[in-house]
């Protein structure tokens, strides 16, 4: 029984990982495209968003299966439902990338002003948030507590550019009251984004959550010795 329930947690993870890889690079097209206003790159990940989703039901029936067919205790019901979690935030990471995307596809202007993307720190804000993501990656493959907390702390910095993001918005809109509607948009992207700092996090926090568990687990077979 051990055997087989350690063989379906290592299928668990693989999936799991194969859907990282996937909502990355989602996100990772999805902010490309709202930097460049590409909308073939905008197209491609709505697209790609049904595999996301699809990926997300099959986890969760798993993990169900898993649960009704071995019902696991301790750590490994701990992992199987950090894994239902991280799955349910993956996924939540795929619809922000899918709207992010769409409002590239509404968009009305050849290209977003290099002063907004400056002042608004568009940039700065994607690349932290695929750093944060590649990092609870890695926190997950390696069981590590130390890259769950630099994701966490990654997440002042979103925190920090989002809290000028009105204030840039309103300006911009007072001296372009042509591309209210963009700005609007633009805000909605600003705020997905943060709002994936948010999911990441959580991300983190379940790493955590399992890493944890094996640190109880090995401590309580040391004082049984």
């Amino acid at each position: 029984m051990i055997q087989f329930i350690e063989s379906e947690l290592e299928i668990l993870r693989q999936q799991l990982n194969e859907m990282w890889t996937i909502v990355y690079n989602q996100m990772d097209r999805a902010t490309e495209s709202v930097l460049t206003l590409d909308r073939e790159l905008a197209a491609q990940v709505v697209l790609r968003e049904r595999r996301v989703n699809a990926f997300e039901l099959k986890i969760d029936r798993d993990v169900e299966e898993l649960i009704e067919l071995y019902s696991p205790v301790g750590v490994d019901l701990r992992f199987a439902l950090a894994v239902l979690r991280i799955n349910n935030n993956l996924e939540r990471l795929g619809d922000f990338a899918e709207n992010l995307a769409k409002f590239v596809s509404k968009c009305k202007i050849p290209a977003v002003p290099a002063d907004l993307v400056e002042s608004l720190r568009i940039g700065e804000m994607a690349r932290t948030v695929l750093q944060m993501l590649e990092l609870a990656n890695r926190a997950f493959e390696e069981e590590s507590v130390e890259y769950a907390a630099q994701v966490i702390e990654k997440d002042n910095i979103l925190d920090e550019i989002n809290a000028a993001v009105t204030s840039v918005i309103s300006t911009y809109i007072i001296e372009n009251k042509d591309d209210v509607a963009f700005a609007i948009g633009l805000n909605n992207v600003m705020r997905k984004l943060e709002r994936a700092g948010d999911h990441i996090t959580n991300i983190a926090e379940d790493i955590v959550f399992i890493v944890d568990a094996k640190v109880l687990k090995h401590t309580s077979k040391e004082a049984e010795k």
